[in-house]
């Protein structure tokens, strides 16, 4: 079967690319962001390096490559996996293509060529392509939407195949991702058979295959599955409509619920349907949705999920620290949410989302992987107990692979294309969003330049910005002041009078000024955060932040004798900084604070006391936190973000 490729759009190697004039934002090319030293860059280096080949390594061990295989005889193992296995070989090449453009690597070449190669063989003259249906039960084609996840699965063979094109002008994948978007498109397209996944993921790859192709359809399809949802098409069964986001019309559905993963990546497909058809309801469902999902419901490391039970959201400010679910995948997903959010101007304010994102980034994303890049969480709470037992998925300590493994690929492909969320641009204007050591080409409406990002952050506050070459007469530029350092502004030492403090938007602006070199400190005092009042699980709790880092305490950095469940916080406790570097996936610095031991424990005092019986008279003593990304790295054990203060 030939399938004509239509040249694609633009060249541009990002992974969301509006093509019409609606977004608020404009992404700049992966390749116009080269992160240079410090914590991103290393964590792309060891991505690369040590995530990516062990992600390969475990498609073969786990047996995804040969359920493929074994669909044209060419292996006669049993399949092995979860039904939509086949998404994990998809997100891996994904990876590959995005460190294909930030590298140009050819390391990969070969493995591509077999992988894509056996995708082709595996694919049916109609475009269809999944290995489970084809060698177990081919009789649940179509048939079971709710759960067979055909779609999703097709979704992330689709993003797949366009940050492979992007990434180098490879086509092939993309050919066998087309075949098989056509074949849903003829048969659930408009006219013909109603259906929706059970697994939202689709809508966006959709939205951007219409962005990469030029054809409308996909763009048309995506639109109809996201407003059939909620209208009782889903086998929903005794989950409940809610855990499938099928309990309302898109936009009638103003709260985040159900399974937090599937909700997310549902509401990046419908703020992606908005960025090309400007449907202003869209975005007002979203702009509820945004607020639902992170002033009611985000937990303090940019994680999402507090209930283990159908991996979903709770009520609002029901977030428990040592039950969280919080799964890696619900961050990405997010990410990728909030990311088209900032693009589409939602309402919350391009600050907002960026400060989500590092947020994310330097936390629950971070935490979600050892210090070897070989290791990963599923699930990332914010507090174990010394007696916690290992779950399937949400173990006491990292793992290297998983029986559903859909979050390790999923952090390599985001690792890889992080530097595509640190700026974008305006007409007149660059906005740095994130803070990086970096070098960034300017787009050309803006002149022929680069800016040079040097800083140490997060460890060090101060990031300075120089200025080369050739500039358009009017472009600014935008630095984003986090809401932690609102005092702080960008000033330029050869430009005396350009200081510029944060403005109501909460970036600082400034003219871009050839030659010149602009410098912001931010503010990295220590800094207890306490929860809302409703969040009952953190009440009488205070948290240790330094900039957008979160700390714990573990116990593998106790005193001898003193136990983290134990800790009660000193009123008013100090903390010292200290200049050492902590890990490979964060570079951060040491926060100490004065504790005291609470009385009782496994071994004496009762479960329950009389009121007044508090630690006042317990000695005192130090303990060192930690980010909260680093935890066990040194060895297992309990943890704990949020410490109780004494009465």
């Amino acid at each position: 079967m030939t399938v004509t490729v239509l040249q694609a759009r633009s060249a541009l190697a990002t992974p969301a690319l509006p093509v019409g004039d609606i977004a608020a934002h404009r992404p700049l090319d992966l390749r116009a962001i080269r992160l240079t030293t410090g914590t991103l860059a290393d964590w792309q280096d060891l991505n690369a390096s040590a995530t990516i080949p062990h992600c390969i390594d475990q498609l073969e061990a786990s047996g995804v490559i040969d359920n493929f295989r074994r669909v044209v005889g060419e292996s006669g193992a049993a399949y092995r996996g979860f039904y939509f296995a086949d998404s994990d070989l998809y997100k891996v090449i994904e990876a590959v293509a995005w460190e294909i453009a930030r590298t140009g690597t050819t390391e990969f070449d070969a493995w591509l060529d077999d992988v894509i190669g056996l995708v082709a063989r595996v694919q049916e003259p109609s475009g269809y392509v999944m290995s489970w249906i084809q060698g177990v039960h081919p009789e649940k084609k179509f048939a079971e939407l709710d759960w067979t996840h055909e779609m999703y699965v097709l979704g992330h063979l689709v993003q797949a195949a366009v940050a492979l094109d992007r990434a180098n002008g490879r086509t092939d994948l993309l050919t066998i991702a087309r075949a098989f978007a056509d074949l849903v498109d003829r048969r659930f397209g408009p006219g013909r058979d109603k259906g929706i996944c059970g697994h939202p993921e689709i809508e966006t790859a959709l939205v951007e295959l219409f962005r990469h192709t030029g054809e409308r359809r996909y763009l048309t399809l995506a639109e109809r599955m996201i407003d059939l949802r909620g209208t009782g098409l889903l086998k929903v069964g005794g989950l409940g409509a809610r855990y499938f986001q099928d309990q309302a019309p898109v936009r009638e559905s103003r709260d985040a619920v159900g399974h937090a993963v599937r909700q997310l990546y549902l509401n990046a497909g419908v703020t992606d349907a908005y960025l090309e058809n400007g449907d202003p309801t869209l975005l007002s469902a979203m702009d509820s949705q945004w607020a639902s999902a992170h002033e009611r419901k985000m937990y303090l490391s940019g994680a999402f999920g507090s209930r283990h039970r159908d991996e979903a959201f709770g009520d609002d400010y029901e977030l428990p620290s040592e039950r969280a679910y919080a799964e890696t995948c619900a961050t990405i997903a997010d990410l990728h949410w909030t990311w088209r959010m900032l693009l589409a101007g939602g309402q919350a304010g391009a600050a907002r989302y960026a400060e989500t994102i590092e947020r994310e980034v330097h936390n629950a994303l971070a935490a979600s992987i050892d210090a070897t890049g070989t290791k990963f969480f599923y699930s990332n709470p914010l507090q174990q107990r010394p007696d916690r037992y290992s779950e399937e998925n949400a173990p006491r300590e990292r793992t290297s692979w998983y029986a559903c493994a859909c979050c390790p690929p999923n952090i390599a492909r985001t690792v890889a294309q992080l530097s595509s969320y640190v700026a974008t641009s305006t007409d007149t204007t660059l906005w740095l969003h994130q803070f990086a050591a970096a070098e960034i080409d300017l787009p050309a409406h803006l002149g022929d330049g680069v800016l040079r990002i040097a800083t140490a952050y997060p460890a060090d506050g101060a990031v300075e910005i120089t200025v080369h070459g050739r500039i358009t007469p009017g472009a600014r530029l935008a630095v984003r002041v986090p809401s932690w350092s609102p005092s702080s502004a960008l000033a330029s030492p050869v430009l005396p009078d350009a200081a510029a403090p944060v403005g109501a938007d909460g970036y600082a602006h400034v003219e871009l000024v050839e030659g010149a070199t602009y410098r912001i400190d931010l503010d990295l005092t220590p800094r207890w955060t306490s929860g809302h009042h409703r969040v009952d699980a953190v009440r009488g709790c205070l948290a240790l932040e330094r900039g957008p880092v979160v700390f714990c305490v573990e116990q593998a950095s106790m005193p001898d004798g003193a136990i983290v469940d134990d800790l009660v916080l000193v009123p008013g406790a100090p903390h010292e900084v200290s200049p050492r570097e902590l890990a490979v996936t964060v570079a951060s610095v040491t926060q100490v604070a004065s504790v005291t031991t609470a009385p009782g424990g496994v071994a004496s005092g009762g479960l329950y006391a009389a009121s007044g019986s508090t630690a006042g008279d317990a000695p005192t003593f130090t303990v060192t936190a930690i980010p909260f990304a680093t935890w066990g790295n040194a060895a297992p054990g309990a943890m704990r973000v949020w410490i109780p203060v004494r009465p």
